[in-house]
């Protein structure tokens, strides 16, 4: 399983549509194997090829901080199961997916951006 995650520094970007990078991480038997930068592309978002790079690259999950409708439902055409919510270290929310921790906030772009729980998702 591939788990991709919109970086800037080693933190989850709080919008996806301008991230810095992707962190992409391939987990066997529940552990994280390796880890993977993908600059991200200009445009980035719903504007984007992302979603198919990502897709090609085996990704099946993203873990992100906020993203709108759009990119959201690219990134689900695309076989990618997004968790919004998510804030903290970039390998500790992968940690904490692996071990069932995290879940979708279900809440959108339209807001004002708050952060939640250190390392994990809202629930």
């Amino acid at each position: 399983m591939k788990i991709a995650v919109p970086t800037r520094g080693s933190l989850v970007d709080d919008h996806f549509g301008h991230c810095e990078m992707y962190s992409v991480f391939t987990i066997n038997d529940n552990e994280i194997i390796t880890t993977e930068i993908l600059p991200s592309p200009q445009g980035c978002g719903c504007k984007s090829n992302i979603a198919s790079v990502l897709r090609e690259k085996g990704v099946s999950i993203m873990l992100a901080g906020n993203m709108g409708a759009g990119a959201m439902n690219i990134l689900n055409m695309h076989g990618i199961e997004v968790f919004r919510g998510c804030t903290g270290d970039v390998k500790a929310i992968t940690e904490a997916y692996i071990n069932g921790n995290i879940a979708d906030s279900g809440i959108g772009c339209s807001h004002n951006h708050e952060n939640g729980s250190e390392h994990q998702c809202s629930h």
